[in-house]
């Protein structure tokens, strides 16, 4: 689940707690609710956790050398250099 099935879980779940007042036998909405929320904030903590470890940079094992070539006249055919 992504950052953002963890959002709309959050949504859903702050709907049903607090902006319904349906009355289903056998099933309490707000408790449903409030475990949408916790469930995505969850997600959203581990998801951020798994982003910040791929975030980290690891420097290179081999160090990069440049090599330049100096040509006289600006010809470069191997003659001369």
């Amino acid at each position: 689940m992504g950052l953002g099935g963890c959002i709309i879980l959050i949504a859903v779940g702050a709907i049903l707690t607090f902006a319904t007042d349906w009355d289903m036998q056998g099933v309490n909405l707000d408790l449903v609710g409030i475990i949408f929320m916790i469930v995505g904030l969850i997600g959203v903590a581990t998801f951020s956790s798994i982003a910040r470890r791929r975030r980290v940079m690891v420097p290179p094992a081999t160090t990069v050398v440049e090599e330049r070539h100096h040509t006289r006249d600006g010809y470069n055919d191997g003659y001369g250099v």
